[in-house]
């Protein structure tokens, strides 16, 4: 299921979120993804394409399911109780917005 999200990434990006190229390296599961936004686009990679991504997202399929599809917004303890590991939280709220959730 996660790799039909990660399908509907190009159609769904809203352009200009992202003024600059920004990073994300998603490992959900046995799923890893590079994902790259800018200005002009996104671009989804197999695997780690960057040595160090602007923003690592390390979750559950279902959790990541949770959020992309069920509208839930993560909270503070979803973070501390290590449901959801980033080095960049806000930059994940950004992404929501780029793709309209």
């Amino acid at each position: 299921m996660q790799e039909d999200i990660f399908k509907t990434f190009q159609g769904s990006y809203q352009k200009g979120i992202f003024t600059v190229p920004t990073t994300f390296y998603f490992s959900i599961d046995d799923i890893k993804k590079t994902v790259t936004l800018d200005a002009e686009g996104c671009r989804v990679e197999e695997g780690k394409t960057v040595e160090d991504a602007d923003c690592v997202c390390k979750t559950s399929a279902a959790m990541f399911n949770r959020i992309w599809n069920d509208g839930y917004r993560p909270g503070i303890m979803d973070f501390m109780g290590g449901a959801i590991k980033s080095n960049a939280p806000q930059l994940l709220q950004q992404l929501l917005v780029a793709f309209g959730k």
